[in-house]
């Protein structure tokens, strides 16, 4: 059975739990992992090695200037100072010649780019999955994207979760001829339609600029003053909190709108499963961050709810306007308070936008099928290399070379 090396930032983040779930299911969990960062706790009881030594840990003069010299060469070589060399890189060679993987999957572009070369030396095929900011904002350093022109020589394969992120990339100048579009998915049998509560919209995220929680609330409230029977349930922490609340508080709706600050992912499943409307205001950050699919918006899809979001990054390849949704341009307080006011005016054309949403997320977003294609893909790689290595062993003993 095929053996994958996950390579990571953190073994363990409660917030990524699309890495986690490839830590636990890719190739029927016969995984290892490579992870930057150390850990207090092992979750999952798996082979795992982290690749960087604790700044503290670095003794000695000589210590510390082979250091100094490795980022030097990192930096002229691959235009970043983190790829390891000299003992570090020795460790990661030994782990992985103890665990031998068939393939190396690096989760996030800026992984792939310290991680490739060294899975280049071991004869890994090595792939990457391209998530968000590492795909937008990060291409904003020269440095970075000259970087990831060269990784790509490096990789067998590319995944991102939306064409959006292989369309930033390429106008980087940063292509692969073995990418695909494969969105992070959801699991749709514990994400699904409940009890609604009619009129209840809902807004999931860290309230960040990113996506622009004060336009929502502010969108709502204004509806609100017109419409008693909707209500709003905001879900997350984050520096816009306040700024959000006094909105609400400005508005005279604190009856209406509820901040629930950052709750565990079985209370937001639950909130899911039991509201009509989800809304999400995502925008370009001013550092040039970007959604790529938003996990939550293909939640909210197969809980069956209405979305409510921005013409950004992949959410439209998503939501289709009038037909599971309404889509708005970033920014655009008016024209997303005019979306949730066409919503509340007559809250029985849901119907047909649930039905469509749960039924597409089925069919798109199920993350048991969309780890397969990551499978199947990793895997003809493999074929084809072994292909070729196997005609290189019968050409030797034909021709003696």
């Amino acid at each position: 059975m095929t053996k994958i090396c996950i390579a990571t930032g953190s073994y363990f983040h409660p917030q990524e739990t699309q890495i986690a779930f490839h830590i636990q299911n890719l190739f029927d969990g016969n995984v290892c992992v490579l992870h930057e960062h150390d850990l207090e706790t092992d979750p999952f009881g798996l082979e795992h090695h982290s690749w960087v030594k604790p700044r503290h840990a670095r003794k000695g003069t000589c210590e510390k200037l082979a250091f100094l010299g490795s980022k030097m060469r990192s930096i002229a070589k691959h235009r970043t100072a983190r790829v390891p060399y000299g003992r570090t890189r020795k460790d990661i060679c030994a782990f992985l010649e103890n665990s031998a993987p068939d393939a190396m999957l690096a989760e996030f572009g800026n992984v792939a780019l310290r991680i490739a070369p060294v899975a280049n030396q071991m004869g890994i095929p090595v792939f990457t999955y391209f998530r968000g900011a590492d795909a937008s904002s990060q291409l904003r350093a020269p440095l970075r994207a000259a970087g990831y022109r060269r990784m790509m020589a490096r990789l067998d394969g590319v995944f991102a979760v939306s064409r959006f992120l292989l369309d930033e990339l390429a106008s980087a100048g940063v292509t692969h001829p073995n990418s695909h579009v494969v969105p992070s998915g959801v699991d749709t049998d514990r994400f699904l339609p409940q009890n609604r509560r009619p009129g209840s919209f809902l807004a999931v995220g860290r309230l960040v600029e990113k996506k622009r929680p004060d336009i929502t609330v502010e969108a709502f409230c204004r509806n609100a003053q017109r419409f008693d029977n909707i209500t709003l349930d905001m879900l997350g922490d984050g520096p816009m909190l306040e700024p959000c609340k006094k909105i609400v508080a400005d508005f005279g709706m604190t009856e209406k709108v509820k901040f629930h600050g950052a709750r565990p992912h079985d209370f937001v499943r639950q909130m899911l499963g039991t509201s009509e409307v989800f809304l999400q205001h995502s925008v370009r950050a001013k550092n040039g961050n970007t959604e790529g699919l938003p996990t939550a918006i293909q939640e909210a899809m197969s809980c069956g709810l209405a979305i409510i979001s921005t013409r950004h990054a992949g959410i439209p390849e998503a939501v289709v306007e009038g037909e599971n949704g309404y889509l708005v341009g970033e920014g655009d307080i008016d024209g997303f308070e005019t979306a949730i006011e066409t919503v509340a005016r007559d809250l029985s054309q849901l119907t047909g936008f649930k039905e469509r949403n749960r039924a597409k997320a089925l069919a798109s977003y199920d993350n048991r099928k969309l780890i397969k294609t990551v499978e199947q893909e990793i895997e003809k790689v493999l074929r084809r290399t072994l292909a070729q290595h196997n005609t290189s062993v019968r050409l030797q003993k034909k021709w003696g070379a």
